[in-house]
């Protein structure tokens, strides 16, 4: 009787799930005659909370991060963008991270973390750091994947993995690297007719230079 019930349930989750699936996949609009779904239309929704709520340096922007994060990898990994797929698991493990240090973190002094730029070092680690990840991960995404743009598509993933750990960090530089982030990804979402995103992505790049400005008036000065 047990298994019977086991079995039930199940079923009744995998129907419910193949149900959310199909209705987050369906059509809520159409933009320049290609589909927009709902999936794309909520996560738009979290993700410009959330750099709303980062601009005002809010942890509670990290909730949203996760959330969109999630969503967005059911989105691009549909329409075969695996390196940004894969970049929001990696969103959703950094966010955890970076809500972690916005609320116990602490800077190289020991005191709380605060808004700061980065110093001469730091500027050289994260350009490093770019500059290993982008090759390396559009090698693996061209052998390993049938990614149709592998070097269009890590750019902006290596990128962002920068600009998550400089965000974390609360460094002001974050602003301009997801200046960046967002201008190739409006080229790179246009390109795959994901409209919607490419508006979000299109606000975003306006809205990291209003994050820029905004943290710039925050910051701390920078350590040698």
């Amino acid at each position: 009787m047990l298994d019977h019930l086991q079995a039930v349930a199940a079923a009744t989750w995998l129907i419910v799930a193949q149900t959310v699936g199909a209705i987050a996949h369906a059509p809520a609009f159409t933009l320049w005659a290609t589909p927009t779904t709902w999936l794309e239309v909520v996560a738009f929704g979290l993700a410009l909370v959330m750099v709303l709520l980062n601009i005002r340096v809010n942890p509670w922007a990290w909730s949203f991060a996760i959330a969109s994060s999630l969503l967005y990898f059911e989105l691009f990994w549909h329409v075969g963008l695996f390196g940004e797929a894969g970049l929001q698991l990696f969103f959703v493990a950094v966010a955890a991270w970076g809500w972690w240090q916005w609320l116990r973190g602490r800077g190289e002094d020991g005191a709380a973390l605060r808004v700061r730029p980065l110093g001469r070092r730091g500027r050289w680690v994260a350009a490093g750091t770019f500059a290993l990840a982008w090759p390396a991960l559009a090698l693996f995404l061209d052998r390993a994947t049938p990614s149709t743009v592998p070097w269009w598509d890590a750019f902006p993933t290596a990128a962002s993995v920068v600009g998550q750990w400089l965000l974390g960090r609360k460094h002001v530089e974050t602003w301009p690297t997801w200046l960046v982030v967002n201008v190739v990804s409006v080229g790179l979402f246009a390109y795959k007719g994901l409209w919607l995103t490419v508006g979000l992505y299109a606000l975003f790049a306006v809205l990291s230079v209003v994050g820029w400005r905004a943290w710039h008036r925050l910051a701390t000065p920078a350590p040698a």
